[in-house]
């Protein structure tokens, strides 16, 4: 008896339909403000204010004059809001997720006094919201005459208790003991057992962490905010708020502010959208690399 021939199209069972469904409904849900900032990134303040539809482009679609606007207005200032942005991303990122590594190499593979107790603050610190540190810290560093400087906003982006945490877990769960012990039997220390065994296999947390690090220091406003004063130390993220703040209560002689703030908003979205992209190959490589052990 014969069986019909393949035609090598796979349809999905009919059960899944209604997830798919709703999947469906949650990525518009999650695009269509993302598209409205792409659209009306495009126009100038009379397509933006002129009761033309929304979501669609207006007659004149300018994102380079309105490109040069955004960088030019009040001397360049916005360019200074990226680049501190990325100064704050890049120092914070890497300092959090340098020290997240190493505490939580040390908790899943070392027994040290005072173990539990420590890693129980780290848990315990994952409870208290990032916000109600902020006017401690700035009352501390109003004390060590840090505030009004970068410093401000870097040291305390370098305590990262949910990076500590995920470590200490990759950590605990997917290097395997004897590979350390073999390492440590051929006579390598414990610097090198650590650099050029361990790390290598923690490399897809470490890039998890360092993403989030990197997107927490990006995206942070309250902080920036309480401790910085002068604007040319702001992010991006105090910067458009200045901006709103400002064609909020004077929106009759600022309405073309509102056209640089959504084009500033698509602007400042574009960094991690790259760095997302550029960081996921090395989750696909630690994945292989996990299947291959």
């Amino acid at each position: 008896m014969t069986r019909p021939a393949s035609t090598g199209v796979r349809r999905p069972p009919r059960r899944h339909l209604p997830l798919q469904v709703f999947l469906g409904f949650v990525v518009v849900y999650f695009l269509v403000p993302f598209w409205w900032v792409v659209v009306n990134a495009s126009k100038d303040s009379v397509g933006l204010f002129g009761g033309g539809n929304t979501l669609w482009f207006a007659d004149s679609v300018d994102y380079l004059g309105n490109l040069y606007q955004l960088f030019t207005f009040d001397g360049g200032i916005y360019g200074r809001w990226i680049l501190n942005s990325a100064v704050y991303a890049l120092a914070g990122g890497v300092g959090a997720t340098t020290l997240a590594v190493l505490a939580g190499y040390g908790f899943a593979r070392y027994r040290f006094g005072g173990r539990r107790f420590a890693f129980a603050l780290v848990l315990g610190a994952l409870m208290v919201p990032a916000t109600a540190l902020v006017i401690p810290t700035f009352v501390m560093f109003a004390g060590l005459g840090l505030t009004n400087t970068m410093w401000a906003v870097i040291l305390p982006s370098l305590l990262n208790p949910f990076g500590v945490y995920l470590m200490h877990v990759y950590a605990r769960d997917a290097i395997p003991t004897e590979i350390l012990d073999a390492a440590r039997a051929d006579g390598a220390g414990e610097l090198r057992v650590f650099l050029q065994v361990a790390l290598p296999l923690m490399r897809p947390a470490v890039v998890t962490v360092l993403l989030l690090s990197a997107v927490a220091c990006w995206n942070n406003y309250f902080l920036p905010l309480a401790m910085l004063s002068d604007n040319r130390l702001f992010p991006v993220t105090v910067g458009l708020g200045l901006w709103q703040g400002i064609a909020s209560a004077n929106n009759a002689g600022t309405t073309p502010l509102w056209s640089l703030i959504i084009l500033g908003a698509l602007v400042s979205v574009i960094p991690l959208v790259i760095a997302f992209f550029t960081l996921q190959r090395h989750w696909r490589g630690g994945l292989a690399l996990g299947g291959l052990r």
